[in-house]
């Protein structure tokens, strides 16, 4: 397990590369669900999501543990990150994406004088061959989501949220491979655990949810949902455990609900969200989490989204 400690100093060296993203509020939105709602505005953050937290921490990490060459495998958010990352302490830097991805992703990372390797269209071919590149470079990969480095770096953003919303009785955080909810999981439930806090899944992607359900990793087929970000096959082997010890509830929200929480968010509050961001929303605004009267604190995880997609996502509603 991540200790409170390590989250703590991974904000103190983070700070320098780290935005401090501000808390934004939506009247209409507290008067929709009836409760006090807060918004964690990440996509305000550097490379444009929280992924920036983790890649900090690791990567810096593993250039004072001597890497002379950083990888990683992602076709989006994470992707930048570490490109960014790699670039600001002077250490070349490949990020190997799919043979399909998008180009304006893949101008974000070339921004970040990232290279670019194409490797087959699933993790399971892009991660071997990052570990590849790094290997045969005396380089480190990077993991998106499974190190103890990156899961202190997410876990900045729990400390951040009780300094800026220290009367939050709820925090909801969209989940993935599970980086994100394990590190404020780690810094909430040790700084203030009568806070619950609440991890919301696609239900095409509820590899967390069944997992939970079974008490054991549980892996799903390969799946499409409009929130990409939250695609993944399965929980980590390190950020699972950490969500079996200390998640309140895991809620699952369709498709159609995440559009609408993303056509709610642009068109009310004129934020660019990406849909991944999106179901922290539509948990809400569904009445998912079956609560009145609280103060609500919902992780607005990332904003970089191809705006072709976004006129595509807001038209489907």
């Amino acid at each position: 397990m991540v200790t409170l400690e390590e989250v703590k100093k991974a904000q103190l060296g983070n700070k320098d590369f780290v935005h401090y993203t501000p808390i934004l509020t939506s009247a209409q939105l507290d008067d929709l669900c009836g409760n006090r709602v807060f918004l964690k505005a990440e996509h305000l953050q550097k490379t444009g999501s929280f992924k920036i937290r983790g890649a900090a921490n690791k990567v810096q990490q593993a250039v004072k543990e001597g890497a002379k060459y950083i990888t990683a495998a992602s076709s989006g958010n994470h992707g930048q990150a570490v490109a960014y990352m790699a670039n600001k302490l002077g250490v070349p830097a490949t990020i190997v994406v799919p043979e399909d991805a998008n180009p304006v992703k893949i101008a974000a990372i070339e921004a970040y004088n990232g290279k670019i390797v194409k490797c087959g269209t699933t993790s399971a071919e892009r991660i071997p061959k990052a570990m590849e590149i790094a290997e045969q470079n005396d380089g480190v990969f990077i993991p998106p989501y499974d190190d103890p480095y990156i899961i202190a770096g997410q876990g900045t953003l729990g400390i951040e949220i009780l300094e800026q919303v220290p009367n939050a009785e709820i925090i909801v955080v969209p989940v993935g491979g599970g980086g994100l909810i394990s590190g404020i999981l780690t810094a909430v439930k040790q700084l203030n655990p009568m806070i619950k806090v609440i991890g919301v899944e696609p239900d095409t992607a509820n590899d967390t949810f069944l997992s939970l359900q079974t008490g054991e990793i549980t892996a799903i087929p390969a799946t499409s949902t409009i929130a990409d970000g939250l695609r993944t096959s399965q929980p980590g082997d390190l950020t699972f455990p950490i969500l079996k010890e200390y998640l309140d509830d895991l809620v699952l929200v369709s498709e159609g609900e995440i559009r609408d929480a993303l056509h709610f968010i642009v068109e009310r509050t004129k934020q660019v969200i990406e849909p991944s961001s999106a179901v922290t929303i539509a948990a809400i605004l569904s009445e998912k989490l079956d609560v009145e009267g609280k103060h609500i604190v919902a992780v607005l995880s990332g904003g970089n989204v191809d705006l072709r997609q976004m006129d595509e996502f807001l038209s489907m509603k």
